[in-house]
């Protein structure tokens, strides 16, 4: 998630209902994790203390929330997989939680070319961000590279003025 404060929304009282009151603007950090570890909205809008209609009117409204959710979906996709993949390896126990291994893989392969492509765009954020990063080093080096020629420039020309004096 980001640091920066996010932009706050206006929420009619009829979406307020059932919200625990004094409601402090930490819900949405509470709710993004709930989310990304069970991908259920109305679960991740009680463990945050909101009404489930806060959640989506703020995510219409917000651009950096809405993404900071399908994030938290993307994440919750990973989950699963590894819950599923789990689960065929060591099999379900009788006294394991209840787990629908057919409708688990079937979301998984409803949502692989989404998950893929997200995969993807994430993997070539993360090279341009890199190639940023090296473009910026490599000019700090260059500065520092140029810096110095002009320190020793100068030394040349102090040494070369004591030589003459």
């Amino acid at each position: 998630m980001s640091s920066r404060p996010l932009k706050r929304v206006k929420v009619r009282p009829e979406q307020k209902l059932g919200e625990k009151p004094k409601l402090d603007r930490w819900w949405r950090g509470l709710f993004l994790d709930t989310l990304a570890e069970t991908s259920n909205v109305s679960e991740s809008a009680r463990n945050a203390g909101i009404n489930p209609s806060r959640a989506y009117k703020v995510r219409r409204q917000n651009a950096e929330f809405r993404a900071e959710w399908h994030a938290a979906l993307l994440e919750g996709y990973d989950h699963l997989e590894l819950e599923t993949l789990q689960r065929l390896r060591a099999g379900v126990g009788k006294d394991d939680n209840k787990f629908d291994l057919a409708n688990a893989l079937r979301l998984l392969s409803l949502h692989r070319a989404t998950v893929a492509q997200e995969r993807a765009l994430r993997s070539i954020e993360e090279g341009e961000n890199t190639l940023d990063r090296l473009g910026a080093k490599f000019d700090l080096m260059r500065e520092r590279d140029a810096s110095l020629k002009r320190l020793l420039a100068g030394d040349q020309q102090q040494d070369q003025a004591d030589g003459e004096a």
